[in-house]
């Protein structure tokens, strides 16, 4: 899949993972296609420096995979007794006590924490394989266009683990606790046509289309003015978490913000 983001000098390039920002919008593109963009903690200490180094110019980020798969989620070399050199295997964390192994995982959850923050809308643009690691990836995204061959799965089950990298909370949100209980412990594929209909993905579309149809998402959100977008994003993600009054609440202070602003008269 030839990348939109050649053109551009990039911001950051290491570790399978580089970020280039045009104005508004930043793309993170995952660029280990060889191991089908496999993930590490050093792609995960990047992704989350990537999220650091954002200007503040940039209000839509592009989440994409080079070749084939999205990502085809752990570096297996990761289970294996010799792990990659330089990090921890998993013998190795299991030995920590309780809060340094806290520790570890909460540090590895940084990588897939950034891309929600109100301030931002996140798009994922996902072909071929998004598995375990990958999926949850792309579920820290806030929107997922999709290509027609998509195969998202939640693999931790079936290897004795659980999902923990922050993609319980938004599957459940998409999808219903029945389906994502049902998705994870299974670790069934989930194509383009699920995704859609399930809430999953806002979009399918076919592969050689993909990066069009996600930079014409972005240009639309782009286009929406950023403080009424700010805002809207900051009701909708809180929106659960209010009873029925407390959210007719946050709409009323939000829109006197925005009124205020329109007008002139805001802080």
């Amino acid at each position: 899949m030839a990348s939109p983001d050649q053109d551009l000098a990039p911001v950051l390039d290491k570790d399978g993972v580089r970020l280039t920002v045009d104005d508004a919008l930043a793309t993170v593109t995952l660029t280990n296609p060889a191991k089908r963009n496999a993930q590490s903690p050093a792609l995960w200490r990047a992704l989350a420096e990537a999220g650091r180094l954002l200007p503040g110019s940039v209000r839509v980020v592009v989440l994409r995979g080079e070749g084939v798969s999205f990502s085809a989620g752990l570096d297996r070399q990761m289970f294996t007794p010799e792990g990659i050199p330089g990090e921890p295997n998993f013998i190795d964390l299991a030995r920590r006590d309780d809060a340094g192994l806290d520790a570890s995982i909460a540090e590895f959850q940084e990588a897939f924490t950034w891309w929600r923050r109100n301030d931002l809308v996140s798009i994922a643009a996902v072909q071929g394989h998004a598995i375990g690691a990958g999926f949850q990836l792309a579920l820290a995204c806030d929107l997922r266009v999709v290509a027609d061959d998509v195969q998202f799965a939640m693999r931790e089950t079936s290897l004795g683990l659980v999902p923990d990298l922050t993609g319980t909370h938004p599957l459940v949100g998409l999808v219903g606790y029945a389906r994502a209980l049902e998705i994870c412990a299974t670790g069934r594929f989930v194509g383009a046509e699920e995704s859609v209909a399930s809430g999953l993905a806002n979009l399918a579309v076919p592969a050689d289309q993909l990066d069009a149809a996600a930079r014409d998402l972005a240009a639309a959100l782009v286009a929406a003015p950023r403080d009424a977008v700010v805002e809207t994003k900051a009701l909708l993600r809180g929106a659960t978490d209010r009873t029925y009054d407390e959210q007719r609440a946050a709409e009323r202070a939000a829109q006197a913000r925005r009124l205020r602003d329109l007008a002139g008269l805001g802080e």
